[in-house]
């Protein structure tokens, strides 16, 4: 069962992801939160499997929230999808450098939105199909310059080079094809690289590929 939190401060927001949850045999609703406060409250008090946070929210908004929940040892497991209205809202470059599992817009597809909470809930993340190669090359361009991750040396050149192509939006069939491996072994590659780099999932790998200067967007 996918232990699910809704953080949203719209009340028509919550009911409406409250109906199409409840009507699905492996997803329970824990808790719903109206500010980012109240998320951080829930969450360490429910622990759930999937956090749906609003990225703007009063009192405390949800980058705040996410940066509290991805710090407290005591979530580790806890993934959060940020909910935004516009495709390229400025805070969703800062969602993902903060740990954030994926995003989606407000008001998308519903079963769209049931797989991104099964998907991050299996620990893999997702960004949303229609924009996440456009929002990666934002994120490039917006990022600040950093150094690269202390462990980025570690990768062996095709670990590197899968990573460079997952921070581009290629999904594992994608850079099976691209590099004529079988998805299965890119998958590994994708596994041993997170791994080395300590990402929590794909999208934390994303941002350490792209600071680190792996991606090509």
């Amino acid at each position: 069962m996918i232990r699910l939190l809704i953080a949203d401060d719209q009340a028509l927001v919550r009911m409406g992801l409250r109906v199409l949850v409840e009507g699905e045999d492996d997803i329970e609703l824990v808790g719903e939160a109206t500010d980012g406060t109240e998320a951080i409250e829930l969450a360490r008090r429910h622990r759930p499997d999937v956090v749906l946070m609003d990225i703007r929210m009063p009192v405390r908004d949800g980058i705040e929230a996410l940066r509290e929940i991805v710090a407290d040892a005591r979530l580790s497991h806890t993934k959060v999808i940020m909910l935004t209205t516009f495709e390229l809202d400025q805070y969703v470059f800062e969602a993902l450098a903060g740990g954030a599992s994926g995003f989606l817009i407000k008001g998308g597809d519903t079963v769209e939105l049931l797989h991104a909470v099964r998907v991050v809930a299996e620990g893999s993340s997702l960004l949303s199909p229609s924009v996440t190669r456009r929002v990666i090359a934002e994120f490039a361009t917006r990022a600040p310059r950093s150094k690269p991750h202390p462990q980025i040396h570690t990768l062996t050149e095709r670990e590197a080079e899968i990573a460079g192509l997952v921070a581009e939006g290629l999904s594992n069939d994608g850079i099976a094809h691209r590099l004529f491996l079988s998805p299965a072994t890119v998958r590994t590659h994708v596994s041993r690289a997170m791994i080395k780099l300590q990402a929590r999932d794909r999208a934390q790998l994303v941002v350490y590929a792209v600071q680190s200067g792996l991606a090509n967007p």
